[in-house]
């Protein structure tokens, strides 16, 4: 059987179109971004194009998107450069953010540079809107809200606009980590109060090594990383010019296709939901299985001996899947969003994340596989 590939969550292919004009940019357009002789302006010119495209794709001015090596880079950008340079004193967030974000804070935390407020969250992930305000209206610090717009594991989501109207309300700062969002929903930050996002290329059929962060033009921060004055003195060092290309290709097809490729990710994944649930007995969705990512299907197994080993059965079996972030260097150590939100620590959770390039067939296949590996008591009739 062909391998099949249900993490997409985690990364994406590499789409043909993006292969061919990185391999375009890498045979033709060579030359240094910032030398000022024909294949150094070339280059530029490259780079400034790529830049209005994902400017454009966000409803933001080119002086706001700027190029970095991921996501996690840009967050950390984000938080670390707001407290450095903004006068954050205090920053809300909550328990089941990436663990760049978690990390991020751990770091400001640990030097006392922050004061760290986390908003409750329900069962299914979603923030508490009331205790969030509450939590804005009790401190004159200076203070920043950071919550991501899709969870990584679960696939629970916030409402941009409402947050950011509630930060702007209350004189906050708002950050939102949109890598699992960005070309799968449309954001646009002219209509949306916001002050930081992020992307990252891999997430959407783009490279891997590049992403990048919209830094409102109202905040003025100074370079993360020190060095020469690429991406407008905000972040030193040789841009990626074939990763920078790549992005905005995958991201001008991400939004070209935004409507067909939902329209056939959902209809896979709610198949997949629907398998599970005529074959299975005692499965438990974690998230808000109706109404979070279209993308991301996360399934609590019930406890067993062959549950424990699901993820390498499935793995063995040709079926890559995770059992949540994949940024844990690769050990399955239990998931932090599972334990935040008080799940069932004794089931084995499987995060399925979906491509427009799945199908159907694959969901018969890999619900055949399931039925294989798991015991007899964990069918349904």
């Amino acid at each position: 059987m062909k391998r099949i590939y249900f993490d997409n969550a985690a990364t994406t292919p590499l789409a043909e179109e993006v292969v061919e004009t990185m391999a375009k940019a890498m045979r033709e357009n060579f030359g240094n971004p910032s030398s000022i002789y024909a294949e150094g302006r070339a280059a530029r010119a490259a780079i400034e194009q790529a830049r209005k495209e994902v400017a454009h794709y966000l409803g933001a001015s080119i002086g706001e998107v700027f190029f970095t090596s991921c996501g996690t880079e840009s967050n950390n950008m984000a938080l670390k450069c707001a407290v450095r340079d903004l006068g954050v004193e205090r920053i809300i967030s909550s328990p089941i953010e990436h663990h760049c974000v978690l990390h991020s804070l751990d770091s400001l935390e640990r030097f006392g540079q922050i004061e760290r407020r986390e908003v409750r969250l329900d069962a299914q992930g979603h923030p508490d809107m009331e205790h969030l305000e509450e939590l804005l209206k009790s401190s004159k610090k200076k203070t920043m809200v950071s919550l991501m717009h899709s969870n990584n594991e679960i696939g629970a989501m916030i409402d941009l606009r409402e947050v950011g109207a509630l930060c702007r309300e209350h004189g906050a700062l708002f950050h939102s980590d949109t890598v699992q969002t960005i070309g799968y929903y449309p954001i646009d930050v002219s209509k949306t109060p916001i002050s930081f996002l992020s992307g990252s290329a891999h997430k959407f059929y783009g490279p891997k090594g590049v992403g990048f962060i919209y830094i409102n033009g109202d905040n003025i921060i100074k370079p993360y990383v020190d060095g020469g004055a690429q991406e407008r003195n905000m972040r030193g060092g040789t841009e990626n010019i074939y990763g920078i290309l790549g992005l905005a290709k995958a991201l001008s097809l991400a939004f070209d296709n935004l409507k067909e490729r939902r329209r056939k990710v959902t209809e896979v994944r709610d198949y997949m939901k629907a398998q599970l649930e005529a074959n299975f007995d005692n499965l438990q969705f974690n998230g808000d299985p109706e109404n979070g990512h279209y993308k991301v299907l996360s399934v609590a197994f019930p406890p067993s001996a062959k549950a424990d080993l699901l993820l390498l059965s499935l793995d063995i079996a040709g079926v890559s899947v995770s059992g949540g972030s994949a940024c844990s260097s690769g050990a399955d150590a239990g998931s932090h969003v599972i334990e935040a939100l008080k799940g069932d620590p004794d089931r084995k959770t499987i995060r399925f994340s979906f491509s427009h390039n799945n199908t159907r067939e694959e969901v018969d296949q890999v619900v055949a596989k399931l039925k294989e590996i798991l015991p007899v008591g964990v069918f349904g009739n």
